[in-house]
């Protein structure tokens, strides 16, 4: 059975229908209090955790702080442990810190490419128009890879150990060096948001990265001992940010306290946050 409305019918509903006051609606408007903004640390977890979420949707965004570094652990120590050290376990004392601060290292490039892709999408439209604290995605960006850089050091660590690498500094050694690497990784990720920013393409991103990254982790004390190269090169090598996190990466897992190296570490990634971190927020408000 079907049921007919006629015209009739819509005038009745429609003269049955009050349209509301002006007080009343303005009443509905502001009679309730406005939430409260979200503080500046709230935000940057939840960006944070959006990238932890990416992941989780695309987990082969894994694969660079897995198989990569695992990669790299095997392929250096058994390549060059023989010719360098005499034998592996001997050479992989000295490199495994080193070639954990070179993986890390190279894994903030990533930073940036998803910053770029963000860009590309017109994501960052949308929360240039949120009422947030500004620099929230950006931190958010760096504490999802903070994560990222965790998995790395755990795959590397963990390998290792199975190759024969024995820290002298036990546990506690172990993780000061990976909280000083992770302090150094989270201000040198700075460059790479600039970078993001300053580009058009994702591609484009990653081949600058690997322009800078490559001279900076390759022309350090990763793989070798710097007195034994040229006197020119090693006023670079000795100055290289990586060199001293390198440096000091591989003294607190030995169970020492290289108190300058951990200082110039330190300052490294104060100086590429304050200089960087400020152009990367001067290059997103001005989008």
């Amino acid at each position: 059975m079907t049921t007919v409305t006629t015209d009739k019918d819509k005038d009745t509903a429609a003269l049955d229908f009050v349209a509301p006051k002006a007080d009343e609606l303005a009443e509905l408007l502001v009679g309730h209090e406005r939430p409260k903004r979200p503080s500046a640390l709230s935000a940057s977890l939840t960006f944070g955790w959006r990238a932890m979420l990416k992941i989780k949707h695309v987990p082969e965004q894994l694969f660079d702080v897995t198989a990569f570094p695992i990669m790299m652990v095997l392929m250096y120590t058994y390549l060059f442990g023989g010719a360098l050290s005499g034998s592996v376990s001997d050479y992989i004392q000295f490199l495994l810190p080193g070639i954990l601060v070179l993986s890390v290292v190279m894994i903030t490039m990533y930073t940036g490419s998803s910053v770029n892709n963000d860009i590309d999408r017109g994501v960052f439209d949308r929360f240039r128009t949120l009422p947030i604290w500004r620099p929230a995605p950006m931190v958010g960006y760096l504490l999802g890879d903070v994560v990222r850089y965790v998995i790395a050091s755990l795959v590397m660590l963990s390998v290792g150990l199975i190759i024969g690498y024995r820290p002298e500094g036990g546990v506690m050694g172990v993780v000061l060096g990976v909280v000083l690497l992770l302090v150094f990784a989270f201000g040198f990720s700075w460059i790479w948001t600039m970078v993001g920013l300053l580009l058009r393409t994702e591609k484009a991103v990653i081949s600058v990265a690997m322009m800078v990254i490559f001279p900076l982790t390759f022309l350090s004390n990763v793989f070798v001992d710097p007195s034994t190269m040229p006197g020119w090169l090693q006023a670079f090598v000795n100055n290289n940010p990586v060199t001293h996190v390198s440096t000091a990466v591989r003294e607190l897992m030995a169970g020492e306290w290289p108190a300058t190296e951990i200082a110039w570490s330190v300052g490294w990634s104060l100086l590429f946050t304050a200089v960087f971190g400020t152009i990367t927020m001067r290059l997103y408000n001005r989008r």
